[in-house]
C-alpha cells in the first residue's frame, strides 16, 4: 500500500461506526464516531479527498456488502476483509470498537490483510435463494422429527412400507383419528407445519428453476450440469457461491478454499495431516460432497445426464468424463485399502473440485 494513501478502515455496526483514517505520512489513525446511514458514510468520505487518494476496508459482517458497493460508485477503492484471516496478538484482551478499527486501518496501509471475494448483485440475490433453500429443508426436517416423535411417543408406528414421508406414509398420517380433542388439535397442528413448510419449499425450488438462465450465472450453469452428481440446484449453488473461478490461480487454491484440504501440524522432521481444514465456504462443501457420493458408481452416461449435456460444450463433457473415470478409480482403491466410506467420498469431493475449477475456467 502506498504511502501517499489514505486509508480509511470502518468497523461497521447495525447503528454505530466508526471509522479510522490514517493520513498519508502519519502512523496513528484518527479516529471518527458516526452512526451507520450509508449516506453519512459517503459524505465523510467524500471530504477526505479525491477518490483516487483514498483506499477504504472493513470487515466483512452482517452487514453485507452495501457499503463496498456505494463506496466503488463514487469511485472510492473499497475491500472487505476477512475476519479469521486478521492477524490478532495473542496477548491482546481488550476488544473495542475504537480499537478495531485504528488496527485495521494500520494492518490495510502495511497489506496484512485478506480481501473477501463480493459477489455481483444477481450471483448475492441466487445465493440468499439458495440459503433460503436450505433454511426451509432445516425447518421441513425439525416439523417432520416433531410429527414423528409425537405418535412414536403415543405408540403410533408407520409400517406400510420402509420408507417414510412417501404417498402412502401421508395417506396414514392423514388417517389418524384421536378421541381426546386435544390429542387431535396437536395432530393437526405438527401436520399442518409439515404441509406449510413442503408448499414453502415447492414455491422457492420454482423460483430457483428461472435463475438458472441469468447472467452471469447461465453459462457456469450449464458447464457444471455435464458432470455427474450435478444437477440444476447443485449447480447453481456451485455458481453462486463459488463466483467468479477466475479469481482461483490453480485447482489446489480452489479446494483450500472449499476446506477440503486436510489440516497439519508439522515442526522439524515430525510431519502430522488431520481432518480438512472445514474452512471456506461450507454451503459449497456439501454440495460437492453430496455429488462425489454418486462416483461410487461405475461410470456411466445415463438418459438424464446425456439430456443435461446435450448442446454443452465438447470438452467439458470429455472433462467429465475424465472425472467420472478418476473419480471412480480412486473411490474403489481407497475402498480397496479399507478406507471409512466418509473418508473416500470426502477425498473424492477434493477432487472433483479441481474438475470443476478446471471446466469453469479453462
Amino acid at each position: 500500500m502506498g504511502e501517499s494513501t489514505t486509508i480509511v478502515a470502518f468497523d461497521q455496526h447495525a447503528a454505530t461506526t466508526v471509522a479510522a483514517v490514517l493520513l498519508a505520512g502519519q502512523r496513528t489513525p484518527v479516529l471518527h464516531p458516526m452512526t451507520s446511514d450509508l449516506g453519512e458514510l459517503r459524505r465523510f468520505v467524500r471530504r477526505l479527498g479525491a477518490p483516487a487518494s483514498l483506499r477504504c476496508c472493513y470487515e466483512a459482517g452482517p452487514c453485507g456488502f452495501e457499503l463496498q458497493r456505494a463506496l466503488v460508485a463514487d469511485g472510492v477503492p473499497c475491500d472487505v476483509i476477512a475476519p479469521a484471516l486478521m492477524p490478532r496478538r495473542p496477548g491482546d484482551r481488550i476488544k473495542t470498537d475504537r480499537r478495531d478499527a485504528a488496527q485495521r486501518a494500520v494492518l490495510y496501509r502495511a497489506g496484512a490483510l485478506t480481501a473477501v471475494h463480493v459477489p455481483t448483485d444477481q450471483e448475492e440475490a441466487a445465493r440468499d435463494l439458495l440459503r433460503c433453500r436450505e433454511d426451509i429443508r432445516a425447518d421441513l426436517l425439525r416439523a417432520r422429527h416433531r410429527l414423528s416423535k409425537f405418535l412414536l411417543w403415543h405408540g403410533r408406528r408407520f409400517t406400510g412400507t420402509k420408507k417414510a414421508w412417501s404417498q402412502k406414509h401421508d395417506a396414514w398420517l392423514r388417517a389418524q383419528t384421536w378421541s381426546i380433542p386435544a390429542l387431535d388439535q396437536t395432530h393437526r397442528a405438527y401436520l399442518r407445519a409439515v404441509d406449510e413448510a413442503v408448499a414453502r419449499l415447492r414455491a422457492v425450488e420454482t423460483d430457483l428453476q428461472a435463475l438458472l438462465t441469468r447472467e452471469p450465472l447461465r453459462p457456469r450453469v450449464e458447464r457444471l450440469r455435464c458432470f455427474r452428481g450435478i444437477d440444476d440446484l447443485t449447480a447453481l449453488t456451485i455458481a453462486a457461491e463459488l463466483g467468479d473461478p477466475r479469481r482461483f490461480p490453480s485447482a489446489p487454491s480452489t479446494m483450500a478454499f472449499v476446506g477440503l484440504v486436510p489440516s497439519e501440524h508439522s515442526s522439524g522432521t515430525k510431519k502430522a495431516r488431520g481432518a480438512i481444514t472445514k474452512t471456506g465456504n461450507a454451503h459449497l462443501r456439501r454440495v460437492l460432497v453430496e455429488a462425489a457420493w454418486h462416483y461410487r458408481h461405475h461410470p456411466l452416461v445415463g438418459h438424464r445426464l446425456r439430456q443435461r449435456q446435450d448442446g454443452a460444450d465438447e470438452a467439458v463433457q470429455a472433462r467429465a468424463w475424465a472425472a467420472q473415470q478418476r473419480l471412480h478409480r480412486k473411490y474403489r482403491v481407497l475402498a480397496g485399502r479399507g478406507k471409512p466410506k466418509q473418508h473416500i467420498v470426502t477425498a473424492v469431493a477434493r477432487e472433483l473440485t479441481g474438475f470443476v475449477w478446471a471446466a469453469l475456467t479453462q
